[in-house]
Formats: structure tokens, C-alpha cells, sequence
């Protein structure tokens, strides 16, 4: 109980760290992704570490430039733009990451000159867009959970599906599908805190110690493959 306590009172300054972690997880996946389509010229590389690169700004807005110790200083609209922008990352991420799945069934032989901005990728973009207005329009995260769960479900579903086909499936794969399920598990708790729990503290300390077990497993994942 000490140790919860400790966690409650410093919570601002513990978010902080939660998301350094977070946020250089992410620049290093960026990094080295972003050398390996170099090397490969794989699509699914580059849209997977697009999800990490707008997972990392995300973060970075929430909770460093959304830091308690900041948005005070500022009027109510600052921590709205925080919220929206924040909301808009992380579910664009989660499009991202199973457009990194599902690339060759949305482009065939059409291969877009930039991995950001292009008509397929548009969709994503206003998806996103209309889940964070619904959002702040009904004041709730319900349609950012919604979305997530059902990502991350087919996610699943798919990663499970690639690496029980593969031949010799490759601990990236299974790492892969590991991290899906965890990301699935982590939305669901978002979820569930939020329409029975009332934002209970304890198992919201929970999903910041499942997200952190998310992002080093794809981080161990490709450390592992680029090694190879």
C-alpha cells in the first residue's frame, strides 16, 4: 500500500517518466524500421513504423506538453487541443499497425510514392478524425476504446494467423501476436475503467505497466529481426 500511495502522490511526475520510456521506445523502433525498408523495400516495414512514429508524438503531446505542471499555466482550450491531438495519434497508430497487415489487400500493384499521405491512407485519416469529434462531442473516450478493441481484435487475428501458417515462424511473429493480445487487453481495461470501474487507480497503474510491457516487446521484436 506504501508503495500505491507513493505512486498516487507522485503520479504527475511518474506519468512523465512512463512516457519518456514510451517515447524513446518509439524513436528507436522508428530508427531502425525506417533503415530496414531502406534495406528491403518491404511496404508493411514502413506503415509499422508509422504507427510508432505517430504513437510517439502522441504521448509526447499528452504527457509531456499535456503535463499537469504545463497545461496549468494555459486556459481550458489548451488542454482540449492536448486531449484531441492526443486522441487523434493514437488511434491513427492503431490504423497504422494493421494497415501494416493488411497493405497488400488495400494496394495490390499500387505502390504510393509517400507512406503518410495518400487516397487509401485518407480513409484512415478521416476514421480517425470522426471518432476524436464523436468523442469530444460527447465529452467521452468510448469511441477511441470502441475503435481500438475492434483494431486490435483483427489485429490479433491476423498476427495469430501469420505466424501459425509460416513454416518456420520467426520469434518476431510470435512476438508479434504476443504484443497484439496485450494491446487488446490493455483497451479492453481502458474500457472497462471507464464505463463500470469510474477510472479505478489501481488497474489504471495496471495498463501503464501492460503499455510499457506492449512497446518493449516490439521493441525487443525488432531488435531481434533487424539484428538478422
Amino acid at each position: 500500500m506504501d508503495l500505491l500511495n507513493f505512486a498516487i502522490q507522485n503520479k504527475e511526475i511518474l506519468k512523465i517518466f512512463y512516457a519518456i520510456i514510451i517515447i524513446f521506445i518509439c524513436l528507436v523502433i522508428v530508427v531502425k524500421t525506417h533503415r530496414l525498408f531502406h534495406l528491403s523495400l518491404h511496404r508493411g516495414i514502413r506503415y509499422f513504423r508509422n504507427a510508432f512514429f505517430f504513437y510517439g508524438i502522441g504521448f509526447f503531446i499528452r504527457y509531456i506538453l499535456g503535463a499537469e505542471l504545463i497545461y496549468k499555466s494555459f486556459d481550458g482550450v489548451y488542454y482540449s487541443a492536448i486531449e484531441f491531438l492526443f486522441e487523434f495519434f493514437l488511434v491513427m497508430g492503431g490504423f497504422f499497425l494493421i494497415y501494416s497487415l493488411l497493405w497488400k489487400k488495400f494496394e495490390g500493384k499500387f505502390n504510393p510514392f509517400s507512406s503518410f499521405f495518400h487516397f487509401r491512407i485518407a480513409v484512415f485519416y478521416f476514421m480517425s478524425l470522426i471518432v476524436v469529434l464523436l468523442d469530444n462531442i460527447w465529452e467521452t473516450y468510448y469511441f477511441m476504446f470502441f475503435s481500438q478493441i475492434i483494431i486490435f481484435i483483427i489485429a490479433s487475428i491476423i498476427a495469430y494467423n501469420n505466424y501459425r501458417k509460416n513454416v518456420k515462424p520467426g520469434k518476431f511473429l510470435k512476438f508479434y501476436f504476443i504484443a497484439m493480445v496485450l494491446s487488446l487487453i490493455a483497451w479492453l481495461l481502458n474500457a472497462l475503467i471507464a464505463l463500470i470501474l469510474d477510472w479505478n487507480k489501481i488497474i489504471q497503474s495496471g495498463i501503464y505497466i501492460i503499455n510499457l510491457a506492449v512497446f518493449f516487446l516490439f521493441l525487443y521484436g525488432v531488435i531481434k529481426f533487424t539484428k538478422k
